[in-house]
């Protein structure tokens, strides 16, 4: 199922309906008022590019990662998949987990975080609110502590049982435990410049054509922070999934 390696973005799966890939950091899901390169467009061109298609490419954006965000996404090749992932995600027969470095720990090694959610259009900033606040949002995700070391940082495993906007960055900020990095939710303990220590390392769902499961694994890259720990510890937690 893996694609040709002219790809510049690395495929994590491919055939004729969908197309998984490792979105690397930094880089926008799609296009936003700023101009900045965008994953969905790159991936239009590359599709373009590598079969040698005229006209224009289809591509369907099915789920969202934060720009800062790095790590597995999966985009629909045909309207049809598209609409059938979007489907699956509204049914949360779509799972998504993610690898989180934070400050602290939390008081229990595992465990689940419901909490209702207020977006600031103005700002682009969520945070908590009690419920029944209008406008509020419900989130729920579902946390384990994968490792932690002597300089306060942790390694934890989260899957989104919920899709809000900067959904983790602000519930493990809430909890104490801010991501490493993250400087609109945890700007006292970080410092400017540092890279946001969120991967998306998980994406689950049955194929919307065949039904069979596909399931799209991506590891940090050996850097800092995320090499703290042994890749031993991330190839352990991919067979979790």
């Amino acid at each position: 199922m893996c694609a040709s390696e002219q790809s510049p973005i690395p495929i994590l799966y491919e055939d004729n309906h969908l197309l998984g890939i490792v979105k690397p950091v930094n880089v926008l899901s799609q296009e936003d008022a700023s101009g900045d390169p965008d994953l969905l467009t790159l991936l239009k061109q590359d599709l373009k590019e590598r079969y040698q298609k005229p006209g224009n490419v289809y591509l369907g954006l099915v789920h969202r990662l934060d720009r800062p965000v790095g790590g597995a996404m999966i985009f629909a090749k045909t309207s049809k998949a598209a609409s059938r992932l979007s489907e699956a995600v509204r049914s949360r027969s779509f799972s998504k987990t993610y690898l989180a470095v934070v400050h602290g720990s939390p008081a229990a090694s595992a465990g689940r975080l419901e909490d209702t959610l207020l977006k600031d259009e103005r700002t682009n900033t969520v945070r908590v609110v009690p419920k029944g606040t209008p406008g509020g949002k419900h989130a729920i995700l579902d946390y384990r502590v994968l490792g932690q070391l002597t300089n306060g940082l942790s390694l934890i495993q989260v899957e989104l049982l919920t899709g809000r906007s900067h959904q983790i960055r602000v519930q493990l900020s809430h909890l104490g435990c801010p991501l490493y990095g993250d400087q609109k939710y945890g700007a006292k303990l970080n410092k400017p410049g540092q890279q946001l220590a969120l991967w998306s390392a998980y994406v689950g769902f049955p194929h919307p054509i065949t039904k069979e499961p596909v399931a799209l694994v991506s590891i940090p890259p050996d850097e800092f922070p995320w090499n703290h720990w042994p890749r031993s510890r991330y190839d352990q937690a991919g067979r979790s999934f």
